[in-house]
């Protein structure tokens, strides 16, 4: 609903809407779904539709000259750019979140937007887009890259159902497919894959987050009896923050220190039932419901514990580690360090999504902004009639740079995607290019999650009252993307650990260098430096986005121009 006062502010088909009235796919809001078709018949923009209006904003294909003087461009070669290499993946995503059913509806509580959520699984199963990763003895088409760049588009509907989601099949069912054998494929992933068999991912312990090294879960072997003892030795090595385990979760992947013939092996995982078919807990399992969230209420996220819980032999993920009948340890990887660095190294698509669904998230928080910057009319200057907002030179300073910094984030994280998809796939995959991997999508989940909660409070805030009502979507998009900083990671730490890894990779390449080296090396430094902080870098952009030498000359001659390079060099030497 809008205000009386605000339903003459705005223009162009949507009087009595709110910004956001075409941001959800399908164009639902609270009070109902409204078809596609009529949104863009009132002039209202649909999701769906953000790449290629952006492509029609910037100039026509019939080869006429616009009205405009923006340049002439082919649309829809630059759609494709825009949704990068899984462009159709992407339009198939985008079809399936323009259902309304699939819709976030606010002011449920917390127990009818889980059992929503939960139903919406459903859903998601029978279009079968969930399976795209998983190998093809069990159904899947082992197409990594595209199965994230279809994962990401469901933020679009509802945050939750993203998340949940990808706990289901992107961390639970991907900590089978990777840690686990074909044994294991064939006989679990099945029901994971058709949610036969929900599931959580059991790794974070209330007094364990990033330093998954010291987690103080147990599994020890017991050669009499063939299985191991799983047990949660203290409070504070509940498994927390979990999603599925507070009420769905039927079964989970439990990390815990391996232990046999009295040595600690580290960390590994383990598939271990939690529930029956009635939801009860099995004997010696326990757990809590985390409650009410600041964000992210459509996910049942709860705490695990166990009480000498007997775990298979059989049901431990031996792809890096192995525990013979007798207790012995066998693996391929003899250091545990490396051994536990490239177990966790599988499971980087978490990182790598959060990334594209951050990012996916600013992209709807500006469409809704400058939608409304281009309705929302205030104060008359010169004229009769009262300016748009997107006509306020300060108003664009708001939103335009943080557009150029989400196409930036876009194009970055494909370049992303298809490097994961290459090492995932085989087509590029050495200790080299995963560490890059690695070290890549811990550079960029904090730098997108950042953006995007910015972006989002800004654009909040450029919708005035408008931003602030939940059927416009702000306020509940900068509630459910507030953890993205701190799960899968957090923020702070990921980027120490990147400066870690350039750090090392400096000390190797001058480990052996001869004083010219290191001196051509800095004056490389130098000149680079002098480079960005005159602002010769930004004249040369600006002259080449000129396009022409004719109109590059007249700017370098232009008072402005020379008084900036002026300033900067007063400023720099």
């Amino acid at each position: 609903m809008v205000d009386t006062a605000a339903r003459g502010r705005t223009t162009r088909g949507t009087r009595g809407r709110g910004p956001a009235a075409g941001a959800q796919s399908g164009g639902a809001t609270a009070e109902g779904s409204v078809p596609e078709g009529a949104l863009r018949e009132a002039g209202v923009p649909v999701a769906g539709d953000v790449d290629a209006e952006v492509a029609r904003d910037l100039g026509r294909t019939d080869g006429t000259a616009d009205t405009g003087a923006g340049p002439r461009v082919d649309v829809e070669a630059l759609g494709s750019l825009l949704l990068g290499r899984w462009a159709d993946v992407r339009r198939s995503s985008r079809a399936l979140t323009s259902r309304p059913e699939l819709h976030r509806v606010e002011g449920l509580d917390m127990h009818q937007h889980r059992a929503r959520v939960r139903e919406q699984l459903e859903i998601l199963v029978e279009h079968g887009g969930v399976h795209r990763a998983f190998p093809r003895i069990v159904g899947g088409l082992e197409d990594h890259g595209g199965n994230i760049a279809g994962f990401e588009e469901l933020v679009a509907a509802d945050p939750s159902l993203q998340i949940k989601a990808g706990v289901q099949w992107g961390l639970f069912g991907s900590a089978v497919m990777h840690l686990g054998t074909e044994r294991h494929h064939r006989e679990l992933l099945p029901g994971i894959m058709t949610l036969e068999t929900p599931g959580a991912f059991a790794m974070t312990e209330t007094g364990h987050g990033s330093d998954v090294a010291s987690i103080g879960t147990t599994a020890t072997y017991d050669p009499e009896t063939g299985d191991f003892d799983l047990h949660t030795p203290f409070r504070a090595a509940w498994k927390d923050y979990l999603g599925n385990a507070a009420v769905d979760g039927r079964a989970a992947t439990v990390f815990a220190q391996l232990v046999t013939q009295g040595v600690n092996h580290g960390v590994h995982c383990f598939f271990v039932p939690l529930r029956d078919e009635t939801g009860a807990f099995l004997p010696g399992v326990g757990g809590e419901d985390d409650g009410l969230k600041g964000g992210l209420n459509g996910i049942d996220n709860g705490r695990l514990h166990f009480d000498h819980v007997r775990v298979p032999r059989a049901n431990l993920l031996n792809r890096y580690g192995d525990v013979a009948e007798d207790g012995t340890y066998t693996s391929e990887i003899a250091s545990p360090g490396r051994r536990f660095f490239t177990m966790l190294g599988t499971l980087v698509q978490g990182r790598v999504s959060l990334d594209g669904a951050a990012t996916s998230a600013a992209k709807i928080a500006l469409q809704i902004a400058i939608t409304y910057g281009n309705q929302r009319r205030q104060f008359v200057a010169g004229g009769t009639d009262e300016e748009v907002l997107l006509d306020y030179q300060r108003h664009q300073r708001r939103l335009i740079p943080r557009i150029a910094t989400t196409y930036a984030a876009s194009f970055a994280h494909e370049k992303l995607l298809g490097q994961f998809d290459a090492v995932f796939s085989g087509a590029s995959d050495t200790d080299a290019d995963r560490q890059d991997l690695e070290t890549l999508a811990a550079a960029f989940k904090p730098l997108s999650t950042w953006h995007a909660l910015d972006t989002i409070q800004e654009a909040r805030e450029a919708c005035g009252g408008q931003g602030f009502l939940a059927e416009n979507r702000l306020v509940g998009l900068r509630a459910d993307l507030d953890v993205y900083a701190t799960f899968e990671g957090d923020n702070t730490v990921l980027l120490q650990l990147v400066a870690k890894r350039l750090l090392t990779d400096v000390n190797k390449r001058f480990a052996k260098a001869d004083f010219g080296v290191l001196a051509r090396y800095a004056v490389e430094q130098a000149a680079d430096r002098t480079l960005r902080s005159t602002g010769l870098r930004t004249l040369g952009q600006a002259l080449a986005d000129r396009g022409s030498t004719a109109r590059s000359v007249g700017q370098l001659r232009e008072p402005d121009t020379q008084r900036a390079l002026l300033t900067g060099r007063v400023e720099t030497m």
